[in-house]
């Protein structure tokens, strides 16, 4: 099992881009399934989750091929409407075939999910919504088996604003009969980049970015052949402007839409950051920090995604910050990890208060999900001395060539092979 090597602490200075997001291709990638026109996307980034997803895919009978910056996907030949548990359990994204698989081919079988142990987040919302469109739903042996003769469209309201539901309703509802309103729709800017890749495949969909989506299906006949490349991530981007931060550094992170993380950059700002940006890139600078009092919300809220990033930038601050998690009950898993490093936080349910101007110290530590394991790498940052971070593959499903991004950067990091877990 690899395992990263932090020397700290560190000055990053230069300028990093961030890859394609991962939250917004993998919705992609499963509406692969929905059309036998090829799909061309770009810049796919070399992460696990892409990586299992593709794998799905193949599972099922999709033809994947390679070319430079382009992978061409062709479901022409689908062999199979089942996805199996071993893929499944690794990655909770791998529901969203659910949508495409039924609506093209009027059936699915998926295994129920799996993902980082940070909560329970039922599928509820998912199979409810496909069984007001017309699905005759099952829950048997841990997985999920749904059928129908025809989805028929309706006006849904999702009863929380779930990403992965409103992803998933929107995908089925694109062959669906007649007209689909999603109410109460998630706001994520990945909703939107889906709904513009459907839409360059044929699809007829109104009120993207807005909380009230409507679609109208289309033929299956209609789809077509699609190129397109998804936006830039907005939670790695976070993650970088917070390590430019945490270490008083200058650093310039580009590749995103920077409105996309308004949240967060206000936020920072309120806390005394130095902060310059333009529409597609942002400058930090060595700042006098205080604390903050935040909650996590939906979008456009302060994403849960950047809370770990957050508490470890706030044990180098000036005074106490205040993070309440609203979105996931276990979401707190790195907070153990962050004191073995020497940070002073105390847990409140789900509060955490964090005392600022902590001296950390370099120690061995263990990732425990994805944002999570970005928290320690911005805290070994900071730290004196080496730290040891084992079960880095939870980092492997977010983050491309993190290691290599911040060597470039300054940071004295190495990426250890095959080490025996301790």
């Amino acid at each position: 099992m690899d395992q990263l090597i932090i020397e700290g602490p560190t000055k990053l200075e230069g300028t990093v881009k961030v890859s394609a997001a991962k939250n917004a291709y993998l919705p992609i990638l499963a509406c692969v399934l929905l059309s036998p026109k090829p799909v061309h996307l770009k810049n796919l980034p070399k992460l696990r989750d892409i990586k299992t997803m593709m794998v799905l895919l193949k599972n099922l009978g999709v033809q994947i091929s390679e070319k430079g910056e382009w992978t061409t996907f062709d479901a022409s030949k689908v062999i199979s409407q089942e996805a199996t548990y071993d893929l499944v359990k690794t990655m909770r994204a791998s529901i969203l075939v659910l949508g495409p698989l039924l609506t093209r081919f009027k059936y699915a079988k998926v295994s129920l999910p799996g993902g980082c142990a940070i909560g329970a987040r039922p599928i509820d919302i998912h199979l409810n919504n496909f069984a007001k469109l017309g699905a005759q739903i099952n829950l048997e042996g841990g997985y999920v088996s749904a059928e129908t003769d025809q989805l028929n469209g309706c006006s849904l309201v999702l009863s929380f604003p779930s990403v992965g539901a409103t992803e998933n309703i929107l995908m089925g509802a694109i062959l669906a009969k007649g007209r689909t309103i999603i109410e109460n729709a998630a706001l994520e800017p990945e909703i939107e980049d889906l709904g513009n890749f459907l839409i360059k495949m044929g699809a007829k969909i109104e009120g993207l970015g807005t909380s009230r989506i409507v679609v109208d299906g289309v033929p299956f006949d209609e789809l077509k052949e699609v190129e397109y490349e998804a936006i830039g991530d907005r939670i790695e981007a976070a993650t970088y402007i917070m390590a430019g931060l945490a270490t008083k550094s200058t650093l310039t992170v580009k590749g995103f839409h920077t409105n996309h993380l308004e949240a967060v950059l206000t936020a920072l700002s309120e806390m005394g950051a130095k902060i310059d940006r333009d529409e597609y890139e942002v400058t930090v600078y060595p700042s006098d920090l205080k604390g903050i009092n935040i909650e996590t919300s939906p979008y456009p809220g302060f994403p849960t995604d950047a809370q770990a990033q957050l508490m470890a930038l706030t044990s180098q601050v000036e005074g106490v910050s205040i993070i309440t998690e609203n979105i996931f009950e276990n979401r707190f898993m790195h907070v153990p990890e962050l004191r073995r490093l020497g940070a002073s936080i105390e847990l409140k349910q789900k509060t955490a208060v964090i005392k600022g101007e902590s001296h950390l110290k370099g120690a061995p530590i263990m990732c425990t999900d994805l944002r999570a394991s970005a928290a320690l790498v911005l805290a070994a940052l900071a730290s004196s001395g080496k730290t040891k971070i084992q079960r880095i593959y939870h980092l492997d499903r977010g983050y491309e060539c993190l290691a290599e991004k911040l060597s470039q950067l300054g940071a004295s990091i190495d990426r250890e092979k095959n080490v025996p877990m301790s």
